[in-house]
Formats: structure tokens, C-alpha cells, sequence
């Protein structure tokens, strides 16, 4: 039910208005979001089952890959399945809900920020100190660096939250987005949203352009190690696999380099969206296929896991 007050009194409820394209094309939108979804939701789930399952993808960078596909898991699940209802309904959404998902997004987003420049100082260890690896990325360390990870990302959502809790909201609830997003909901407080917003600023500036300065950092000491590589096959699957990382880091950076550093130099809100889209579906589909299901070791681990299941099936 859609409720609106105006004046002094506050709204008890958002209305999300997602993609504004005609009714007609909903159930196609909405039919192509759930096979992606559901992709998303199957492939990081076969990626932990197979680290989980395998002794020889127990080392450091595939611990790093499980966590990954266990934060994509929530961080996609914390915005999808309120994107397919809008398709259907009309995605009605609490004030506290509506807080709690950014919460639960923002965090995840912030801690896949830090542990994706973790993985890249990861491989940057490996290719370049082979020797020294196995010392300098213990499994404590390992641990360490994941707990780090993940703390971060939820103490930066608690400080941001606590400031837009304080915030009035009393006069339009129609949210032109299709999650409850950080500028959409600054722009319908009825109070003054400027400390919560030069907060905001502040923490994803260094939340965004730290890790990614590492993660250029480390893949460019990456690329010199592998130049110095005689040229062929190895040095062909070293850039290519480095290539594909880049880019869909390089998208996931930046995507929300634009929206949560520089809202203004997007202007139209469907390019908002389509931005938003980038981040919280896309490169998660891409993100499985490209660390771990094309890799041989995760392939083989799946086989023997399957051939285990099946052989327990027929005994």
C-alpha cells in the first residue's frame, strides 16, 4: 500500500519504482533478472562446495575466492530479490527496511572493496616471491586479512547508518531506484542531510581509491615479474587471466567511483541505474567465471565431487 504524508508528520513507508519501462516488458525483465540471479546464487555456491570439499584448493588464494563468493551471495541477494518483486508488484518497503538494505548492501560492497585488494596483494605475493609465499601468507595471516576485510566493510556501514537513522523523512516516499540507495534517500530527508552525505563522501573516497590504488599497484608489479617471463604460453594465460581481473575490477571500482564520489557527473537517473546495475548483478555473474569455474583445479574438484555423489547414488 502506498503511503504518503506531508508536513511535519513522518512516512512509515518507501515506494521503490525500480525500472519505469512499460508493463509489458515486466515479465520478460523479470524472467531474465531470475536466470541471472539464480546463476549468480549457483555458481558462487559451487565455487565454496568445491574449496570446501577439496584438500588441494585449501591454500590461500582459493580461502580468499570462497569469502568472495560468500559475500557475492549476500551482497546480490541484499538487492535482487526486492528488484524482481517491482517487476511483479509494487515494492513497498519500511523506513527501517529500507535502512537495514542499504546497511546490509553498503557493508558487503565495502568489505568486497577490501577483499578484493587483498586477493590482488595475494597474487602479486605469489607471482613475485614465490620462494617467500608460503611464509608470508600463513594461514593466520590469511585470516587475519579476511576478518580485516569483513570488518571493516560492516564498521563503515554502522557509521553511515547511525547518521541516516537521525534523518526525517516527511514528504514524498516514491524512491526512483530500484534498492534503497545512499543519494535517492538524501533527497527525500525533510532534515539536514549534509553531515551524513560529507561523511559518506569522505569514507568512500578512501574506501574506494585505497584499495584500488593497491590493486593497480600490485597487478602492475604483476605485469613487470611476468614481462621479465620468456614469451609463450605462460606469458600469454599470465596477462590474460591478469586482463580479464582488471576489467571487471575496473568496472566494479568504477561504477561506484561515479555514484558515491562524483553523483553529479551522472544526470540522468536511468544511467543511475544502469550504473547500479553494473555493480550489484553484472559483475557478480562475471566474477565466478572468470576467478574460479575456468580454472582447471575448481573443474576437476566439481568432477571428482560429482563422480563421488554418483558412485555413493549407485552403491
Amino acid at each position: 500500500m502506498e503511503i504518503i504524508f506531508v508536513g511535519n508528520q513522518t512516512i512509515t513507508e518507501f515506494v521503490l519504482l525500480g525500472f519505469c519501462v512499460r508493463a509489458e516488458l515486466h515479465l520478460l525483465l523479470f524472467t531474465v533478472f531470475s536466470v541471472i540471479y539464480a546463476s549468480i546464487i549457483l555458481g558462487n555456491m559451487l565455487i565454496i562446495v568445491a574449496v570446501v570439499s577439496s584438500q588441494r584448493l585449501h591454500t590461500p588464494m582459493y580461502f580468499f575466492l570462497a569469502n568472495l563468493s560468500f559475500l557475492e551471495i549476500l551482497y546480490t541477494s541484499s538487492v535482487v530479490p526486492r528488484m524482481l518483486e517491482g517487476f511483479l508488484q509494487e515494492a513497498a518497503i519500511s523506513v527501517a527496511g529500507c535502512l537495514l538494505q542499504f546497511f546490509i548492501f553498503g557493508s558487503l560492497a565495502t568489505a568486497e572493496c577490501f577483499l578484493l585488494a587483498v586477493m590482488a596483494y595475494d597474487r602479486y605475493l605469489a607471482i613475485c616471491y614465490p620462494l617467500h609465499y608460503p611464509l608470508l601468507m600463513g594461514s593466520r595471516r590469511c585470516l587475519g586479512l579476511v576478518v580485516i576485510a569483513w570488518l571493516s566493510g560492516f564498521m563503515v556501514g554502522v557509521v553511515i547508518i547511525a547518521l541516516m537513522a537521525q534523518l526525517r523523512f516527511c514528504g514524498p516516499n516514491h524512491i526512483d531506484h530500484f534498492y534503497c540507495d545512499f543519494m535517492p534517500l538524501m533527497n527525500l530527508a525533510c532534515s539536514d542531510p549534509s553531515v551524513a552525505q560529507v561523511t559518506t563522501f569522505i569514507l568512500s573516497v578512501v574506501c574506494l581509491t585505497v584499495p584500488f590504488g593497491l590493486i593497480l599497484t600490485s597487478y602492475g608489479r604483476i605485469a613487470v615479474a611476468v614481462l621479465r617471463v620468456p614469451a609463450g604460453a605462460s606469458r600469454r594465460k599470465a596477462f590474460s587471466t591478469c586482463s580479464s581481473h582488471l576489467a571487471v575490477v575496473s568496472t566494479y571500482y568504477g561504477t561506484l567511483m561515479v555514484l558515491y564520489i562524483a553523483p553529479s557527473a551522472v544526470h540522468s537517473q536511468l544511467l543511475t541505474k544502469v550504473f547500479a546495475l553494473l555493480y550489484t548483478v553484472v559483475t557478480p555473474f562475471f566474477n565466478p567465471v572468470i576467478y574460479t569455474l575456468r580454472n582447471k583445479e575448481v573443474q576437476q574438484a566439481l568432477w571428482r565431487l560429482l563422480y563421488v555423489k554418483q558412485t555413493e547414488t549407485n552403491d
